[in-house]
């Protein structure tokens, strides 16, 4: 099973140089699909493009926006994190919202629809003149409560749009559009903003506010974002949903969730993550403040290296996928945990640009390999049937961990005098505390690596590689041998290597 992985990675990739990404021979065993599929397929790229200009653009300037508002790096710190923690709780009533909707698409269309009502709010936030914390953070916490709840029901739905003999080519090309779109997106932004910061010049609104240009550019990147999801919104809305699929979404209590990850081996990991997103969120909310401030970085600089990070994972991803497959996953895992630890103490050795680039160079690559390595052990043994609802759990309990860390990270730096002092101190903590987690590494069980999957990428991020992912758990069961198209059994299913993509 392993030695077929190399064989189809290529044809994977040979065939998704073609121009068509959904192309589906009907001729084909396994690759005929009911009326309107083609047109679902294409929808889905579209959402997915339209999904990674409005991460680009927008999430992931609103700490930057924040910092530029005057707010400080405490604010711009708990940004980044305390939105995560309200949008992971509101997630946990998805299943009863789907159920009195009745409908995946609904559901799902009304989350993009209050994540455009959220980029509204921003808008309004950058153009007032003055900006309130509280109005941002509950936009910012809009935003992610739209953003988690949407996730398990969409994972659901996608699923059954998708035949499973094209799900690993299709997913692919989808993500060759995706990573594009986002890449553009991230950079563009940051170079509009140089611009206008440079340009430096106040802008009078008709009510006699004075506004400085570059929050008049961060409101017209909000506008953008919040027009993208709009026209994401119509591409899902577009799309065609089985009458009753959504009535079989079922939940487990949070008490049967536990079960099935300990039943599965993944108690130990599942540990490791939480520990570690501690220790990482010790520091990694104030990597955007430290930049801006103690580093000097303009827009351009910050942008390129933010960006940096993510390409590296997404180039390292497929090598690293390789690599897993005949070292194994627990050598990825560890070298990724191994090579992680020292990073916040890197950026404090040096202020130079290229030395900088060169981090994110590797800090990229680092996290490619111990997400990547996490993700396959820990849903690894876990039955596709349950898998929505550890994901579930699994979003709640990163959140957590995620705010906890950047409380107490919020608490010391203030004390410290949230100078240069305060953000030392921080990432020599981090650094420490990620060392201290790689005990919960001894004794993790190595997963199965067959076939190639997929993440979503929700966030991108100057810190932590670059990006937040999640998997589409669609592709985490291989297609069956003989090319059918019926779905994966409800069984227990080994998992394979990472490829990144958005949307």
């Amino acid at each position: 099973m392993l030695s077929r992985f190399g064989a189809r990675a290529h044809a994977a990739r040979e065939r998704t140089s073609r121009s068509d990404f959904v192309a589906i021979d009907p001729d084909r065993p396994g690759d005929c699909c009911p009326p309107g599929a083609r047109r679902d397929l294409r929808a889905m790229v579209w959402d997915g493009a339209f999904f990674s200009a409005m991460v680009g653009l927008g999430e992931t300037y609103v700490p930057a926006f924040v910092l530029a508002a005057g707010l400080g790096a405490v604010a711009a710190g708990l940004i980044a994190s305390f939105p995560l923690l309200v949008g992971a709780i509101v997630q946990l009533v998805t299943p009863w919202g789907v159920r009195q909707v009745g409908s995946y698409r609904r559901w799902v269309v009304a989350c993009a629809c209050l994540q455009v009502a959220a980029f509204a709010g921003l808008t309004s936030c950058a153009w007032s003149g003055e900006v309130a914390f509280l109005l941002v953070v509950l936009c910012s916490s809009g935003y992610w409560a739209a953003a988690m709840s949407a996730s398990p029901p969409w994972n659901a739905w996608a699923g059954s749009l998708v035949p499973v003999s094209i799900r690993a080519r299709y997913f692919a090309r989808r993500s060759l559009v995706c990573q594009a779109v986002l890449c553009v997106a991230v950079l563009a932004g940051g170079l509009v903003l140089e611009h206008s910061r440079r340009a430096a010049t106040p802008v009078e609104h008709a009510a006699g506010i004075v506004v400085p240009e570059v929050l008049v550019t961060f409101g017209w990147l909000f506008v953008v974002a919040g027009l993208a999801r709009a026209v994401s919104a119509s591409f899902i809305a577009s799309q065609s949903e089985a009458p009753g699929l959504a009535a079989t979404h079922e939940a487990l209590s949070p008490r049967g969730v536990l079960r099935v990850i300990r039943d599965a081996g993944s108690g130990r990991v599942f540990v490791y993550l939480l520990t570690m997103q501690f220790g990482v969120y010790l520091s990694a909310p104030f990597f955007t403040p430290f930049m801006f401030g103690p580093l000097g970085l303009d827009f351009a600089e910050f942008t390129v290296l933010t960006t940096t990070a993510y390409v590296a994972r997404v180039l390292a991803l497929p090598h690293l996928g390789r690599w897993a497959q005949t070292r194994g996953t627990r050598a990825a895992l560890w070298l990724g945990a191994v090579c992680t630890a020292p990073l916040p103490l890197l950026w404090l050795a040096f202020d130079d640009f290229w030395w900088l680039l060169a981090i994110q160079l590797f800090g990229g690559a680092a996290w490619a390999s111990l997400e990547l390595a996490m993700l396959l052990v820990f849903f690894d043994g876990i039955p596709d049937r349950h898998r929505t609802s550890v994901l579930s759990l699994y979003n709640f309990g990163n959140a957590v961990a995620i705010a906890v860390g950047a409380t107490i990270a919020a608490t010391i730096f203030t004390r410290l005098g949230a100078g240069t002092f305060a953000f030392t101190a921080l990432f020599v903590l981090s650094a420490a505390a990620r060392l201290a987690t790689l005990a919960f590494l001894r004794g993790i069980r190595p997963a199965r690596v067959t076939h190639a999957i997929e993440l979503r990428t929700i966030a991108v991020r100057p810190s932590g590689g670059g990006a937040m992912q999640r998997p589409i758990l669609a592709t985490l069961d291989e297609a069956e041998p003989d090319g059918g198209n019926g779905s994966s059994e409800t069984g227990t299913a080994p998992v394979g290597a990472v490829r990144e993509g958005t949307g």
